[in-house]
């Protein structure tokens, strides 16, 4: 058998060339098919690339943008943290007394007042000791008006010269010793009418009920580490969150001076508010290892929509800014040169314009320079945009929100752009 023979280096040559013409004629299809199409064609006629080629042409046009109206109001600048719900009161319910739990009169999550009766431990061992103590009472009693009637006796007796001193004296001695004795049976009664009433376990504050811990029927005493119930108030509630240092000036000089400071509750998502309350308390000194400040707000949580150890995101209102300049922080755009945006320069062009801007809350920034109520700008579409570059408004947001000044009521301004960044 003969071997295959070898490809010549003339062969690898020719098929090396037919490969390089190949892409070249790819190439110049592609080119062909993308030039732009001549101006002088007629309406509703296609170049060579036939009907509906999209070629360079379609990108030589104006930008479609979208965009919105500069605006003055009210602007309430907020502070963000994360907080966690706390109960002002919490306590454990256990029983006070040793005994069978022999009652439950409360429903698991009830609401109850203070001094509502919630379990009641087996009473009898308590009643037979009251009845106890009150008849060593009652025999003391005896003891000492006897005493008493002697000691009167031995005086007329004494005044007579009939009796020694020394009687007199023995017999008042035994008289107080009753008396005395007396007192402690008096104590005796009052500590088994005390334990008898603590048979009955009542609600020490106000709150709601958690879940029952013990079952009807078990022995309970005095040292159980397992409560029956826990009772937390949650009407009014606080918010315990944290603020860095440097945000503290404007916090803190209000709160000293008496004003309110409003706070709010959001959920866990940040998109739902849950309620609003105001700020409550400082700290008395700054964490050294975050260099954060510990905070609390009271919220009267009316609806109970807040639980203790909830997770929140806490807004607070710490100051105002009267009749700002306001646009969407979607407008904001950042480069090399600073913080800019695209202003509508007539109807169809748009010019660049720096800015300096102030707080914002993520919808809406604060410019402090560079723009005036009634400018227009540039929503969407910004990065196809240049200094001068002819644009078409596909939409106009005339109506940015007047929000902020809304925002303090709650309510989410009309027309305001869900979008929050850049």
């Amino acid at each position: 058998m003969s071997p295959n023979p070898q490809k010549t280096p003339h062969a690898r040559t020719l098929r090396h060339w037919m490969t390089i013409a190949f892409g070249l004629l790819a190439l110049l299809a592609l080119i062909w098919w993308l030039w732009p199409e001549t101006a002088a064609q007629p309406a509703g006629k296609s170049g060579r690339g036939g009907p509906g080629r999209p070629g360079f042409g379609a990108f030589s046009g104006p930008v479609p943008v979208r965009v919105a109206t500069v605006t003055r109001a009210d602007f309430p600048v907020y502070l963000k943290a994360l907080g966690t719900v706390t109960a002002l009161n919490t306590v454990n319910v256990r029983g006070r007394v040793d005994g069978e739990l022999v009652k439950l009169q409360f429903e698991e999550g009830q609401q109850v007042k203070a001094g509502d009766l919630l379990a009641v431990i087996d009473p009898r061992p308590y009643e037979v000791a009251l009845q106890q103590a009150q008849g060593t009472l009652l025999q003391n009693q005896a003891q000492l008006k006897n005493a008493e009637i002697d000691l009167a006796r031995y005086k007329g007796l004494y005044a007579e010269d009939s009796i020694a001193k020394q009687t007199l004296d023995t017999q008042a001695a035994l008289v107080n010793q009753y008396k005395g004795t007396l007192k402690a049976n008096e104590g005796a009664v009052a500590e088994a009418r005390l334990n008898l009433e603590f048979t009955q376990v009542r609600a020490p504050i106000s709150g709601r009920l958690g879940l029952r811990q013990v079952d009807l029927g078990n022995l309970v005493t005095s040292g159980d580490t397992t409560p029956l119930v826990v009772i937390t108030q949650t009407k009014p509630i606080s918010v315990a969150f944290t603020l860095p240092e440097g945000q503290l000036p404007t916090v803190v000089s209000r709160f000293r001076n008496g004003q309110p400071l409003v706070v709010e509750a959001w959920d866990r998502a940040d998109t739902v508010k849950q309620a609003e309350g105001v700020l409550q308390s400082l700290d008395n000194q700054i964490d050294t290892t975050t260099g954060t400040l510990k905070l609390k707000a009271r919220f009267a949580n009316d609806d109970e929509m807040l639980f203790p150890n909830q997770f929140v995101n806490v807004r607070l209102r710490a100051d105002l800014i009267p009749q700002a300049v306001l646009i969407p922080s979607a407008a904001v755009q950042f480069g090399s040169q600073g913080t800019f945006a695209y202003v509508m320069d007539g109807e169809k062009k748009v010019k660049v314009r720096q800015l300096e801007t102030g707080p914002g809350d993520g919808e809406l920034t604060v410019v402090s320079k560079g723009l005036e109520p009634g400018d227009k700008v540039v929503l969407e579409g910004t990065d196809r945009l240049r200094d001068g570059s002819e644009v078409e408004v596909v939409h106009d947001k005339s109506e940015v929100p007047a929000g902020p000044s809304e925002q303090l009521q709650g309510a989410k301004p009309e027309g305001q752009d869900a979008k929050g960044g850049v």
